[in-house]
């Protein structure tokens, strides 16, 4: 069976008011090997506003000239055009943090796309070892499926879950179930079926340091609005890796 899905398009979240190269360079290289086109994006959360003696609307005001100014020079750093995955950067501080810059939980959760989380040290798309952190969840089967391309461009491909001791049978029958569908679409992977000592998503997490992972591939569910995080298994650390890619899908 084959599967000629690709990254026609990609869509760049850049950062307002810092720089955006590195992650612009990882854009550039990811658009050579897919032959993709690209258009680059820019927005923030707004400035929360507290009611308090001497607050005047001058100051939202303010803000927004500013947003609007870095805005400007985000698009003058890039343009291009089209959408169908997210390329972003981990934003300044923690991802889950508050601050005026767009929240990378919120952004994958809303987006309706796969997100490609890039580290801050990245300057191009290494695809040694590619780790897919599987639980037999409808968010997985996703990501598995959006991650074809990657995985068929990567020299090495590791099916990875985390299960109790008495259910690791039935996880290794799943991930071969993967394996064989993985097989069916040109990708050859090997398997890992670990025990959940502790708390799995350290587990996980240990697993794509023993196999060298360049990128993890995980399914995102959660609810947003409480800051509630599963990553397939793996939570902030996916997205804070500061040299490790994360592609997550909700």
């Amino acid at each position: 069976v084959e599967n000629n899905m690709t990254y026609s398009t990609l869509m760049v979240h850049l950062e307002l008011g810092r720089s955006n190269a590195a992650l612009l360079q990882v854009a550039i290289d990811f658009a050579k090997r897919f032959d993709s086109a690209v258009i680059g994006i820019a927005g923030c959360q707004p400035m929360q506003a507290y009611y308090a003696e001497g607050y005047s609307g001058d100051m939202v005001e303010q803000e927004r000239k500013g947003i609007d100014g870095e805005i400007a020079a985000a698009e003058a750093e890039f343009r291009s055009r089209a959408a169908d995955l997210v390329l972003t950067g981990v934003a300044r501080g923690d991802a889950f943090d508050s601050s005026r810059a767009v929240n990378t939980g919120d952004l994958v959760l809303r987006v309706g796309r796969p997100v490609l989380v890039v580290p801050t040290a990245a300057r191009e798309l290494h695809l040694r070892q590619v780790l897919v952190g599987w639980k037999d969840t409808r968010e997985s089967r996703r990501a598995i499926v959006d991650a074809l391309p990657l995985l068929k461009q990567a020299e090495r491909v590791t099916l990875g879950t985390i299960a109790a001791e008495e259910d690791l049978a039935v996880a290794r029958a799943r991930l071969a179930d993967v394996s064989h569908w993985l097989a069916r679409h040109g990708v050859v992977a090997d398997q890992i079926a670990g025990p959940a000592i502790g708390d799995d998503a350290n587990a996980l997490w240990a697993l794509a340091q023993d196999v060298g992972a360049d990128l993890i591939v995980a399914g995102a569910y959660g609810h947003s609005r409480l800051r509630e995080w599963v990553l397939g298994g793996v939570t902030r650390n996916l997205l804070l890796s500061e040299d490790r890619y994360s592609l997550v899908s909700h």
